[in-house]
């Protein structure tokens, strides 16, 4: 499977500002991320996607990596069907025992704000809320042995070093968002 690198990137635009629950029982707002961290990465999840699944010991391992230069990775629930009520997050999160705040958008405001369209899709925030990167996290959703192409650590990297981000944009692959009830 190829990702698409060649879109047009976005306009520099700023990332909705957030109040969600997390499983921890918090209330977790962007804004105090922001003041917090250099760059702020968000993964709209679903534990019901096996894309997720496949990318889970990636984003951890990012977390790990990068998290005492300034990096924060949140997680947020962007599905409404019933397999990924809040309870199930819960269960998923100790599962794969999750390093990184796991949010639920109960009323998905937030994940049609950022504008996300599949599961997994990433968007990497700077200091001033701006939206520096947005779509896959890496080019091989199956293959975590064989990426090439890590586009979220690479714009990552980049934004907490001070370099342009050269590839601000990428085509997103994953399972379509469920907006069941």
């Amino acid at each position: 499977m190829t990702i698409q690198t060649n879109i047009q990137p976005p306009k520099l635009r700023y990332a909705p500002d957030f109040e969600l629950r997390g499983i921890d029982a918090q209330v977790h707002h962007l804004a105090r991320y922001l003041e917090k961290f250099r760059a702020v990465g968000v993964v709209f999840m679903s534990h019901n996607c096996d894309y997720v699944q496949s990318y889970i010991e990636r984003l951890k391992t990012i977390q790990v990596e990068l998290q005492d230069r300034g990096f924060t990775l949140i997680g947020i629930n962007a599905n409404q069907d019933l397999e990924d009520r809040f309870e199930q997050m819960k269960n998923f999160a100790n599962y794969y025992h999750l390093n990184f705040p796991y949010l639920w958008d109960s009323t998905r405001d937030v994940t049609e704000s950022f504008g996300a369209k599949t599961t997994p899709m990433s968007f990497l925030i700077d200091t001033e809320g701006c939206i520096r990167y947005q779509g896959a996290i890496d080019d091989r959703p199956a293959e975590p042995a064989a990426v090439k192409q890590p586009y979220l650590r690479k714009a990552i990297l980049e934004l907490l070093q001070g370099q342009p981000i050269s590839i601000a944009a990428t085509e997103s692959i994953g399972c379509a968002l469920q907006w069941g009830n």
